[in-house]
């Protein structure tokens, strides 16, 4: 359960955090947000609807979360408990953004992740 949960993070954080840099490099240059699976990264969702828009701060911010999860993942993977406090305590950033750029996986991915480390919360060193 906690490799799984381990597993998770990372998939948020690769999956998720990989595409901000090229999203960062192209706000930085003033072009458009890239396309990725046709959809713009990181744009058209509530931060835009809210008059927020994708800029390399609110970018590198998300960049950061999803580095905090890959870290959380990596602890996770040696058993230790602080990876699962990790991953516990970045959730309401990761949420943040989440909504912000209407991502609809990652909360799917968090509540797996989350339901995985409490149930395994004994067995962590």
């Amino acid at each position: 359960m906690i490799r799984t949960a381990a597993v998770l993070c990372w998939f948020n954080a690769i999956g998720f955090g990989v595409f901000t840099i090229p999203a960062i490099a192209r706000v930085q240059a003033g072009k458009d947000l890239p396309i990725v699976f046709g959809f713009p990264a990181y744009g058209q969702g509530p931060f835009e609807n809210h008059g927020i828009k994708s800029t390399v701060p609110l970018l590198a911010g998300f960049l950061a979360v999803c580095l905090v999860e890959a870290a959380a993942g990596w602890l996770l993977w040696g058993n230790h408990r602080t990876g699962a406090i990790l991953a516990l305590a970045i959730l309401p950033a990761g949420a943040i953004y989440w909504w912000g750029f209407a991502l609809p996986i990652p909360p799917l991915v968090a509540v797996a992740r989350t339901a995985l480390l409490l149930a395994a919360w004994p067995k962590l060193d």
